[in-house]
């Protein structure tokens, strides 16, 4: 990464007599970062990302579920652009066509993982949403210990995913299209990640403003009644930016560090970590069966995650 102003150099210690003055360089977020593993960067990506859908849930009888998913990608959009300020980068025909095929993905993958929260619960919608990463997985694996762990995955998957289509089919469809649009997600971003003529996260500051823009005619009017409240509106936003700032900045960071289907198979943290948040946030408490479900997947995470 290149930032100019974590690229400055020390100046010299001209006044001995007043250190404290001497200016400190500054330390781009990446770098501080690089020394977290990435396990705990999901884990923080995670926990922020669920605790804003769990919530988003709660403004659904106030905003339609579309309306809520186009308000966090327009949030998510204007901080990058604010943070990164993308435009001031040259940006070539092929660079921006990936960020704008991204911010597409991620935007459509958003409006279809609200609309199948608000029909089902929020740890059974990842679960079926989970199907997109492990098959990026399956795609991408090549040892006996991944293929192990995607067995172990499938079997938790399996057990978490305990739906009956008669109960909502349309939840259910809504996750698979949101799985779907994950494992492009999954593709494209580590494409946007490992892009070295870019800065981190302006990619990604593109690709959400491109997303935003996107959906605005089809999904915008129905966001209408949150800008008829400001406390409102301020909530649908709260809830862009903890659900898509943080976890996919933290996501971009990883990306660079790990191999596409190694990322795949720690987003196993998500199914758990979303049953979680639905159970502190919503009340939608697991199963015994589900919550075997979870112990599998982390299990599967350990093992793919497992340094060669």
């Amino acid at each position: 990464m290149t930032e100019g102003a974590g690229m400055a150099a020390a100046r010299p210690a001209s006044v001995r007599s007043a250190p404290a003055a001497a200016p400190r360089p500054r330390v781009a977020l990446a770098a501080r970062l690089r020394g977290v593993p990435p396990p705990m960067l999901f884990v923080t990506g995670a926990i922020s990302q669920y605790a804003g859908a769990a919530c988003a849930v709660l403004l659904f009888k106030s905003v339609d579920a579309a309306g809520v998913a186009w308000l966090r990608v327009l949030a998510a959009a204007a901080v990058l652009l604010a943070w990164r300020r993308p435009w001031k980068i040259a940006w070539s025909r092929q660079r921006f066509a990936l960020a704008a095929a991204f911010g597409i993905v991620i935007a459509a993958m958003n409006v279809t993982f609200y609309l199948s929260i608000a029909r089902i619960p929020l740890g059974t919608a990842v679960a079926i949403e989970f199907i997109g990463p492990v098959a990026v997985a399956a795609v991408g694996s090549r040892t006996l210990r991944d293929v192990g762990a995607l067995g172990i995955a499938a079997g938790g998957i399996a057990l978490l995913a305990d739906v009956r289509l008669s109960g909502s089919p349309a939840g259910v469809g809504f996750a698979l299209a949101a799985g779907a649009l994950w494992s492009a997600y999954i593709v494209l971003g580590h494409r946007v990640a490992s892009a070295t003529e870019l800065r981190q996260h302006d990619g990604l500051a593109a690709a959400m403003a491109v997303g935003a823009l996107a959906f605005a005619p089809f999904v915008g009017p129905i966001a209408g009644p949150a800008f008829e409240s400001p406390g409102l509106l301020i909530a649908c936003l709260a809830v862009g930016v903890f659900s898509s700032v943080v976890p996919y900045g933290l996501e971009q960071i990883a990306m660079r560090r790990l191999p596409r289907p190694r990322f795949a198979l720690l987003l196993a943290l998500l199914p758990a970590t979303a049953a979680l948040m639905g159970g502190i946030v919503l009340g939608q408490v697991p199963r015994p069966g589900e919550a075997a479900g979870i112990a599998l997947v982390v299990l599967a995470t350990a093992l793919g995650s497992h340094a060669d």
